[in-house]
Order: C-alpha cells, then structure tokens, then sequence
C-alpha cells in the first residue's frame, strides 16, 4: 500500500508521514523532491527553463517509475509527503499507478491560510517566503474532488491527524509509547532534518 500525503505548505505533511513511520511496523518514507534537486543538478543550465522542477516531465516520469519498482519490490507500507495541486501531474503519477493495480490511499491535509501561515512562522518561514507565497495556488488546486480525500487539520494535531490517517486506510497503528517531551524532541530533530536551505525551483 502506498499512503500518499499532499497539503499546502505548512500542512504538516513531513511530521505527519514520520510519525506514520513510527507506528507503521514495516514502512518506508519516500521523497519525490529528491529527484527535483537531482534533476535541478544535472542539466544543463541551458535548457533550466521551468521554475517549478515538477513542470519537467522526466521528474513527473522518474517518480512513477521509482515508486513503481519500490512498491513492487518493497514488502511495507510506502509513505509519501508530496505536494501536487496540478491535476495532470497527479494523474501521471497517481493516476499511472493505480492503472497498475497498485493501492494509493491519498489524502490532502487543509487548513486555512491563516493557520498555514502560522505553522510557517513556527518553523522560521516568514509570510515571505516561498512556501507562504504558494498557499493560494494550492489551496486553490487541492480543492479539486480530484484530490479526495480532504483531512481538515485546522483543529487536530499531528497525532489525531495519523490516527485519522491510519482509520481511513485499514491500518493498525503500533501502540504509541513516545512520552510528550520525546515526542517534541522527535519532531524538531524531523524538521530540522527537512529544512531547505534553498529554493525547491531550478
């Protein structure tokens, strides 16, 4: 089974899919922006001419494929925290495996863009910055029924949001037996472990 978690920036897709890894016996994370950064590194700077690496059609290509042969191979429960508000780009990699028979349960965490703009600033992203400035656009994309289901987060914490997660998909979570401060601990070291110190863009 592939669990596929979307939401705008600040959603909290990233802590929401590691703590999934934590209670999930036998799962895997997996990150489709590490092909972006690959890509963005080994092309030719003459032919960068997308400001979003998910607009090349080789990384919307490379990430069926990799998922493909993980999910084939991979005896667990696959994880994903990706966003994708284009509805062409999601069927070309959703869409593409589930045409191959392959369980994606996906679900898009919403919130308002206030409380987005929030948990941004709780983790130094100022209303500037890049992930604040893509709020619209995906709030905008993600409310396409094409992105069912919709999780509103605006009142759960990540543990409801897991719990909720793991309710809608059939799975049976591992009893949680992290204590509050650990917990905490746990996932400043998970964001600091995901900061960007550069642009997701080409």
């Amino acid at each position: 089974m592939i669990i596929w978690i979307n939401g705008a920036f600040g959603a909290g897709k990233t802590q929401t899919a590691f703590e999934l890894h934590r209670r999930i016996e036998n799962s895997f994370v997996y990150d489709p922006e590490n092909l972006g950064f690959f890509i963005s590194k080994n092309i030719p700077s003459s032919i960068k001419n997308k400001e979003d690496f998910q607009d090349y059609e080789v990384w919307r290509e490379l990430n069926f494929s990799l998922i493909k042969y993980i999910e084939g191979k991979y005896d667990g429960v696959l994880i994903i925290p990706m966003t994708v508000v284009n509805p062409i780009y999601f069927n070309e990699i959703v869409g593409s495996l589930r045409s191959h028979g392959m369980i994606v349960k996906h679900y898009a965490l919403m919130a308002s863009k206030a409380t987005l703009l929030k948990r941004l600033k709780s983790r130094g992203d100022g209303a500037n910055s890049w992930g604040a400035k893509q709020i619209d656009r995906c709030l905008e994309g993600l409310s396409n029924e094409v992105f069912q289901s919709h999780i509103n987060t605006e009142n759960m914490s990540i543990d409801d949001v897991v719990e909720r997660i793991a309710l809608m998909s059939g799975i049976k979570l591992k009893p949680d037996d992290m204590g509050k401060f650990e917990k905490k601990i746990n996932r400043i070291k998970t964001q600091l472990k995901h900061i960007r110190f550069f642009s997701w863009r080409l």
